[in-house]
């Protein structure tokens, strides 16, 4: 089998990948038939897979013109899978030219192709980085390179927290950028919990993730807030996906099983500097 150009050397094709099963949900062409396959399988187990993917979609475009009407004009986005329409740095860059924006991810596709499409762009870069090792993140060269810890930053992790198990305490990427980052940064996070009434299509779709590498792990609204201990809850607080700042032009349904939520990091007295 000839593979693509755009497949780096060693990528394996005969397990599904999340963020390869979320590029073929959106539409995107960089996947092959086992992750096309996968993501069929799971919108025949759960109709609306694929809108849940679009919701997210277009959360995360809300969310960055969001911050970047607040001022915001740094992004760190980990977990940002492969590029697609809409991505972090067309969205804010379109108003704000200057804005900075780095991608982390642990796919070396979604990182080859980004670099690829970012080859020469002065205030863009994709690294490859696993959120459970914060510090290797923050640490990293083009990182801190590009991303200066002394302004405000907007930590973004959409739909990402659902894949590291308690195990692996996915809050202390959250605790390790608040020790990281300086006041009037925010975290924006997406996150999957349990529907409200048992649901054989969602515990399906779990059970299809666990033969993946990244398996799905549901958290409650009250989970999902813990992690944001420390953070001020921007408005309208933890909510669905479609229900934050919705766009009044779309006609987007309801996605109740994915919440949303910013936080804002405020002053805190006597605090020290940040720790990079």
């Amino acid at each position: 089998m000839t593979l693509p150009e755009w497949v780096p050397d060693g990528v394996d094709i005969t397990t599904p990948n999340a963020a390869r099963v979320y590029d073929y949900t959106l539409g995107g062409f960089h996947n092959f038939q086992v992750d096309r396959q996968f993501a069929e399988d799971a919108q025949r187990a759960w109709p609306g897979i694929f809108q849940l993917a679009h919701a997210n979609r277009a959360y995360l475009g809300r969310a960055v013109q969001w911050l970047v009407g607040r001022g915001v004009r740094q992004f760190l986005d980990i977990g940002s899978g492969i590029p697609t329409l809409g991505n972090v740095h067309e969205v804010a860059q379109a108003t704000t030219p200057d804005a900075r924006v780095v991608y982390v991810d642990i796919d070396p596709v979604a990182i080859a192709h980004s670099r690829h499409i970012l080859a020469g762009h002065p205030n863009a870069t994709a690294i490859n980085g696993d959120l459970r090792r914060p510090d290797e993140i923050l640490g990293h060269e083009e990182v801190l390179g590009l991303l200066d810890f002394s302004q405000p930053i907007a930590l973004l992790l959409m739909a990402v927290l659902h894949f590291v198990p308690d195990a692996d305490d996915p809050g202390q990427v959250i605790r390790r950028f608040d020790e990281a980052t300086v006041s009037g940064s925010y975290v924006a996070l997406s996150h999957g919990i349990p529907a409200k009434v048992p649901s054989g299509a969602q515990e399906e779709v779990q059970s299809l993730y666990r033969r993946t590498p990244t398996s799905v792990h549901l958290r409650t609204p009250e989970q999902v807030a813990a992690m944001l201990d420390g953070f001020t809850l921007v408005e309208p607080g933890l909510v669905p996906i479609t229900d934050w700042h919705p766009d009044p032009e779309d006609d987007e349904a309801p996605q109740p099983t994915v919440l949303a939520a910013m936080a804002h990091k405020g002053a805190q007295p006597n605090r020290p500097a940040p720790k990079l």
